[in-house]
């Protein structure tokens, strides 16, 4: 549930959001309106078939605030935008999935502005055959250690449906 789960994310009208991982944009609706007329939501895909999607959905849904962006968040420059440039960086059902978790990790922290905060929500575990194998299996302790190596702070848990864990890290 999205309208759920964001409410955790704290956005405020005007903040810049970069969704990596944005899939089907199932989250860019709640999103586009958390940040109003005056904020940005990116939707980050690295399929690029799913990135014309996502601006075709936006176009759809009259979401003018919502750019969609082929990125590669492992590559360095692999995020499309300027660095210090967003408040929020959200990885919903997205670390369990990259190769190169680090990689992301420091390009995360590129894009970041001072203070900004990275919300992360992964699979606490293979579900019947639902998200990720179990041993891509990222557990909450592994990534909360992966984005303190990172320096990021760790700022609070939250519930994030069944299946999954959800917390906030802030970049120092």
């Amino acid at each position: 549930m999205p309208e759920v789960v964001s409410s955790h994310f704290h956005l405020n009208e005007g903040d810049q959001v970069v969704d990596l991982g944005a899939g089907n944009g199932f989250f860019l609706k709640i999103l586009s309106e958390a940040v109003g007329p005056t904020g940005k939501v990116y939707a980050c895909e690295i399929q690029k078939p799913l990135v014309e999607k996502l601006g075709e959905f936006a176009r759809n849904s009259s979401l003018s605030n919502v750019v969609p962006l082929w990125c590669d968040a492992e590559e360095p420059g692999g995020i499309k935008l300027p660095d210090n440039s967003v408040d929020v960086a959200l990885l919903i059902n997205t670390l369990f999935q990259m190769e190169n978790k680090e990689g992301a990790l420091t390009e995360i922290r590129r894009v970041l502005k001072s203070d900004g905060v990275l919300q992360v929500i992964d699979w606490t575990e293979s579900f019947n055959g639902l998200g990720p194998q179990p041993g891509d299996v990222v557990s909450k302790e592994q990534a909360t250690d992966l984005c303190e190596s990172h320096h990021f702070v760790f700022e609070r848990d939250y519930p994030a449906g069944d299946h999954h864990y959800g917390f906030s890290v802030r970049k120092l």
